[in-house]
């Protein structure tokens, strides 16, 4: 059997990727750069060219897929249902779906298709962290509206998650929330960072309009960014509730931030200077 991934190349896309092949699985990895991608997936994934945001021209894409992955991107709630409804009659039996933040018209889609699903909802992700990476790199300070706790969790713990789904039974018609093992707020994420690369890391509290506009210069709607700042302005319970479905669904504890940060840590270090 073929699983296929959307989003292959992405933050958790890549984490799926690797956990299915690790599990045996034969993968197909969906990106829009097959040849950009090539040597960045394990030996044997199958790299095929397309977006599950056209789903139209994945016809090549879907033949002979069992399994699919879709991660809930922008500019895929209008056509989503039609990737869904292809899919399935191209004969995929399975769908995870990681949600975009909310049960729109893609998750929707997949709850209604009639075959096998699970629907992950994850807390932040831990990679957001390297939004952080230029500002501590070149002046050692995170600059920050708000420093509110966040239960973040691990891209590939959410990927063991959807390969659990995929590959096993008893996760059908399932919503998982997902959480890594604490909650944090920025300050305690920058103390563990600091530790990691043995350097000090100033917090810089900045208003919600600077924010907003941060985002907005990286060509992001201004509607979107406010609807991503004010999710850190008022957090909900459930984003700083730490649950444990990682490990239900695993069989072993959600990876801390503090791992993260190992495994990362190379990107938040200072340039070296270079002396002629």
């Amino acid at each position: 059997m073929t699983t296929l991934v959307t989003g292959a190349t992405g933050n958790t896309g890549r984490h799926v990727v690797a956990e299915l092949v690790r599990r045996g699985e034969r993968v197909r990895a969906l990106t829009r750069n097959p040849a950009a991608a090539a040597g960045r997936f394990p030996a044997g994934v199958e790299l095929v060219a397309g977006t599950h945001t056209v789903p139209e021209r994945l016809g090549d894409a879907l033949d002979g897929v069992s399994r699919l992955h879709v991660t809930v991107t922008a500019g895929l709630a209008e056509v989503g249902p039609e990737l869904v409804r292809r899919a399935v009659h191209a004969g995929v039996g399975r769908i995870t779906v990681l949600w975009g933040g909310e049960v729109g018209p893609v998750e929707q889609a997949v709850a209604d298709s009639g075959v096998r699903w699970t629907r992950l909802e994850p807390q932040e992700f831990m990679s957001n962290t390297l939004t952080w990476s230029e500002s501590i790199r070149t002046e050692g300070i995170v600059r920050e509206p708000y420093d509110f706790p966040s239960a973040l969790v691990h891209e590939a713990d959410i990927a063991a998650v959807a390969a659990a789904a995929l590959l096993d039974d008893g996760h059908d018609g399932r919503v998982y929330h997902l959480t890594g093992p604490e909650s944090l707020t920025p300050r305690e994420r920058i103390a563990i960072l600091s530790r990691a690369i043995g350097r000090e890391i100033a917090f810089v509290p900045i208003t919600h309009e600077q924010a907003v506009e941060r985002l907005v210069a990286t060509g992001v709607s201004r509607a979107d960014a406010e609807f991503v700042v004010g999710w850190y302005a008022e957090p909900d319970e459930t984003s700083t509730t730490v649950v444990d479905t990682v490990a239900q669904v695993t069989g072993r504890p959600a990876r801390t931030f503090a791992q993260w940060v190992t495994e990362h840590a190379e990107r938040f270090q200072a340039p070296r200077v270079t002396t002629g």
